[in-house]
């Protein structure tokens, strides 16, 4: 089985994609959670032409990404999991949430370095949030992280099924925990103690600075209590909040694909973190 996941991944993967969007697009038509500002149809095409443009680039880049660099590193022996004698089923599980944890760590950094938050503002600058925003980032990040992922697998020499099974769970739950989707509140209370729901990342999509700055998990929800970055609610309800950056409201830069590419070159005021406990000023 490990076998055929190694040498199936780019189409298990794409199988993921697909059935976890289709998913939670029919969720958010059955049971969305709050109402669109913006017409689906137009944030979608562009939203889903910037994801596009990501794939092309970091094929041309990496055309073997975050799992060529796994298994280069396994060939060469690189990496502190091949330092120590662990059960197989372990490292696989001690990887996943190592990983986990730098990817926590990323999106902080995201928001407190001023040149980064240029790039990471695309995410926040959609007017909505659902599914396609879970997937909304410049290319220039997508390099970023890449490169990210390349140094943690080099460092930690994670198995190849582990950084496989990371990148499914990455990808399904950013679209989850962005997804417009509306869940019963003890079903939310009992998965948030685990992992990162949609109303438990929407209020880091809020255009409020403090509420930004906080919940920066992607999978497991236990990164933001342990570090002190937890916010149970907005402070003005899901119906209510506003989405997206309080310094970002043109349509034709928020919606529009050049709008996006262009938008880490445009000054605004302020960037997130740097404003968290000063409020607007």
């Amino acid at each position: 089985m490990r076998e055929f996941v190694v040498a199936h991944e780019a189409q298990i993967r794409l199988g993921f994609f697909v059935a976890v969007f289709v998913l939670i697009a029919a969720w958010e038509i059955l049971a969305p959670r709050r109402r669109l500002r913006f017409a689906k149809s137009r944030r979608w095409l562009n939203n889903l032409l910037l994801v596009a443009i990501n794939t092309l680039v970091l094929r041309l880049l990496f055309p073997a990404a975050a799992v060529g660099m796994a298994v280069f590193a396994q060939t060469h022996a690189w990496g502190v999991l091949h330092l120590v004698a662990l059960p197989y089923g372990l490292s696989v599980l001690l990887a996943i949430v190592i990983m986990d944890l730098v990817i926590y760590l990323q999106h902080v950094m995201m928001h407190a370095v001023p040149l980064f938050w240029r790039l990471h503002r695309v995410h926040h600058a959609d007017p909505d949030f659902d599914v396609t925003t879970g997937l909304r980032f410049h290319p220039l990040e997508i390099i970023l992280s890449m490169l990210l992922k390349f140094a943690t697998i080099a460092v930690l020499g994670p198995p190849v099924l582990a950084v496989i099974l990371f990148e499914i769970v990455l990808n399904a739950m950013a679209m989850f925990n962005h997804g417009n989707i509306r869940l019963p509140a003890p079903v939310d209370k009992l998965l948030r103690i685990f992992v990162v729901t949609p109303d438990m990342h929407r209020v880091h999509h809020s255009v409020e600075e403090d509420e930004a700055n906080s919940n920066f998990g992607f999978n497991l929800s236990c990164w933001d209590r342990l570090f002190g970055t937890w916010r149970a609610q907005p402070r003005a309800g899901h119906a209510a909040m506003k989405i997206g950056v309080f310094s970002i409201e043109q349509p034709e830069i928020m919606i529009r694909l050049t709008g996006m590419l262009q938008m880490p070159f445009i000054a605004v005021q302020g960037y997130v973190i740097n404003r968290r406990w000063r409020g607007r000023s």
